[in-house]
């Protein structure tokens, strides 16, 4: 959640992602912190180039969670959370992220550790993440995918 909040500080979105005003705030961030605008040995170069990946970090970060990308890979998504099995899963922090049987892995942010818990003491791991995770956080999917041995 501190990882969003501060994304979304950085692009100034107050609450509701919107996939053009992002890719609009995007690109005025880029050009104002391309690292080719400095010279090699500026001091600003470095503090640039820092900031100009942070930026695209934060860009492909705040696309992969936005409203109108949730909507379009919701049938994906459904499909997987109600055919495939959790195969792994990890908490680190606020963050579970659940690698499924059909190899894709999705993260969830805002899980505590006592929300944790429960799911890894329920007696259907699967079932408690249906009904208590899937719906309730944020999520996005990442590009990593369940090797296949």
């Amino acid at each position: 959640m501190k990882r969003i909040a501060e994304y979304k500080k950085l692009f100034e979105v107050q609450k509701d992602l919107d996939l053009k005003t992002l890719k609009k705030t995007y690109r005025n961030l880029v050009k104002e912190w391309h690292p080719d605008k400095f010279q090699d040995g500026d001091i600003k170069a470095f503090e640039a180039e820092e900031k100009s990946r942070k930026i695209i970090d934060a860009y492909h970060f705040l696309v992969s969670i936005a409203p109108e990308t949730k909507a379009a890979n919701l049938e994906d998504y459904t499909n997987t959370i109600t055919k495939s099995a959790i195969a792994d899963y990890q908490h680190n922090g606020m963050l579970l992220e659940v690698t499924f049987t059909d190899g894709h892995v999705y993260e969830y942010f805002g899980i505590t550790k006592q929300v944790y818990i429960k799911m890894i003491n329920s007696n259907n791991i699967n079932r408690f993440a249906r009904r208590t995770i899937y719906s309730n956080y944020i999520y996005r999917k990442t590009k990593r995918q369940l090797e296949e041995a």
